[in-house]
């Protein structure tokens, strides 16, 4: 141990070097990670954090909540499943709505206030209670978006006022506003947007297990058993997730997720090929001064231990350097894009990097290993 910090006193400028290349690297492994997260809050925030446990779409819709549509005896369909201990209908849809003095799109969430579908990621103010009141992303509070503000959606012949009584983490869908509503509003603004639609149906249904039943379980049971008619007579079948493949399966999602694992996967290889390259040259470097400490009765354990050790060290600085940029980009970031700063990506990261890392200093310590302590008694140019 003493060893190992005495060469890098010596080397200070060689090991910081090391340190801070890596460390930019790891800074960007960081960095990838979070907006990775951030962008899919965005696709997918408001269906990932609202409380039902599994979603059934229509059997055509692909997954995809804007392509599916449901007859409203689905909901008593599915609730009528053995293992569903309460389902509901769930409305989403994009609308034009004013807030804050400007028309944008913001994507309307309704759902039965006494079932599942309400978001869980409260951070300030409550969950509707009645008709005409939501709950909007926190990011976008400074849009319009603020408690106590009002949204108007706005359609050909009229408007609808929505009151926002609460906030919510991770409440964006499709990249647009999200505001969670009771489903009769949903209707109301729906009505409002289309005054010639006949009817409004709901894009999903949202069910909870009952105890001892999986998610999974119940989704799969719920495929195979519901079907419902249609006004026009059609029988249509159902598809239902759990929440989390739910979420996965949203269009745009992994092709997000593949290219940022492409990226991310590269920058692990690379900081694993820097950290091996460096130490299998520092200890070519060292060899003359490494046999000599053998001969002298330096175990082969200590030299490797002294190995290790560096290699900690350095990975150590690496991550704490990728770290402190990685705070100084969050807050630095505005509400529109925020980056913040989660302590659990950079410990499961830096626990990766670190494993690597040393797993590349493998063919350090096997040439440490090749070490014969009798070539520093030889002289020179004798080859034994």
């Amino acid at each position: 141990m003493r060893l190992a910090f005495r060469e890098i006193l010596r080397a200070r400028l060689r090991f910081g070097l090391l340190a801070g290349a890596v460390g930019l690297l790891v800074f960007l492994i960081l960095f990838q990670s979070t907006l990775l997260s951030t962008l899919l809050s965005f696709f997918s925030g408001a269906l990932e954090t609202q409380s039902g446990q599994v979603v059934v779409y229509s059997e055509d819709a692909r997954k995809n909540p804007e392509g599916s549509i449901l007859p409203l005896a689905t909901v008593d369909a599915v609730a009528a499943v053995p293992g569903v201990e309460q389902a509901g209908p769930f409305g989403v849809d994009t609308m034009t709505a004013r807030a804050g003095g400007d028309e944008l799109d913001v994507a309307l969430l309704g759902y039965e206030l006494d079932g599942p579908g309400a978001p869980t990621r409260l951070v300030s103010g409550r969950l509707p209670k009645t008709d005409g009141e939501g709950v909007a992303s926190d990011i976008d509070a400074d849009r319009g978006f603020a408690i106590g503000d009002t949204v108007r959606i706005i359609g050909p012949d009229g408007r609808y006022p929505i009151t926002i009584v609460g906030l919510s983490e991770k409440a964006r869908f499709s990249v647009q506003p999200g505001v969670f509503v009771s489903y009769p509003t949903f209707e109301e603004a729906s009505r409002v947007k289309n005054p010639d639609a006949l009817a409004i149906l709901p894009s999903m249904v949202l069910a909870d297990p009952a105890p001892g039943v999986s998610p999974s379980t119940l989704a799969d049971r719920i495929t195979r058993q519901v079907t419902v008619s249609a006004p026009s007579g059609q029988t249509i079948g159902v598809e239902a997730l759990d929440r989390a493949t739910a979420v996965s399966s949203l269009p745009g999602v992994a092709a997000v997720t593949t290219s940022f694992n492409i990226v991310q996967g590269l920058a692990f290889v690379v900081v694993t090929l820097v950290v091996g390259i460096f130490f299998v040259i520092l200890t070519v470097q060292k060899a003359a001064a490494l046999t000599l400490l053998r001969a002298i009765g330096a175990g082969t354990g200590e030299l490797i231990r002294t190995l290790l050790v560096q290699v900690v060290v350095v990975m150590v600085a690496a991550i704490g350097v990728g770290a402190f940029f990685l705070f100084v980009a969050s807050l630095a970031s505005g509400q529109d894009f925020p980056i913040s700063f989660d302590p659990m990506v950079v410990i499961t990261r830096g626990a990766v990097l670190l494993a690597l890392a040393l797993i590349a200093s493998l063919a350090a310590i096997r040439r440490v290993l090749r070490i014969d302590p009798i070539a520093a008694t030889v002289p020179a140019g004798i080859d034994l």
